[in-house]
């Protein structure tokens, strides 16, 4: 029995983790830069912190709308208000390293909007890619692919983001090119 209350707190305490970081957003932020702040603080896999998240949207406390072709999450008023009343549950040494790593995580993100990429596990076997190139908050390349594994899911979000500068201008050349 008390396995199970341990992972209700657990649970619990996630869904808090979650709604105190969106209460310290100036802006909405996507949910690929949500988990990376997320699972950095508690090292959160994906799945669960999708579970989190949904949890969070079916009862209202969060939202997701889109704006320029990009999911967005902010907290709702109930969800601020749930907060005030929750974030007790919050052991201050994770409010501390939600903290600190929130201001590094989110400069990192900030530097690294210039060139974006993320995947969304449709299922186990099937993974959706978005590569992107923004300038001053405005997508000026985007393309979006599928993989059939999330190691090559990873293999090409990685290789965007380590080689945009390189593989943009190849693309850009391609679509340029006359026969």
């Amino acid at each position: 029995m008390s396995n199970k209350n341990n992972d209700k707190s657990i649970l619990a305490e996630n869904k808090v983790l979650i709604l105190y970081i969106l209460n310290q957003l100036e802006d909405d932020i996507t949910e690929n830069g949500l988990f990376q702040i997320v699972s950095s603080i508690n090292g959160v896999n994906y799945f669960d912190f999708k579970q989190f998240l949904t949890d969070l949207l079916d009862s209202g406390l969060a939202g997701k709308y889109i704006k320029d072709d990009e999911h967005l999450i902010k907290i709702t008023s109930d969800g601020k208000n749930s907060l005030n009343l929750t974030q007790d549950i919050l052991p201050g040494i994770v409010k501390l390293k939600a903290d600190n790593v929130f201001k590094k995580e989110l400069s990192t993100i900030e530097e690294a909007s210039s060139v974006v990429a993320e995947f969304i596990p449709k299922s186990e076997n099937d993974y959706t890619i978005k590569c992107k190139i923004v300038e001053n908050n405005e997508t000026i390349f985007e393309v979006k692919t599928f993989a059939g594994s999330r190691e090559r899911a990873k293999k090409i979000v990685d290789n965007w983001n380590n080689n945009a500068s390189k593989i943009y201008p190849e693309i850009l050349n391609l679509l340029l090119k006359e026969d």
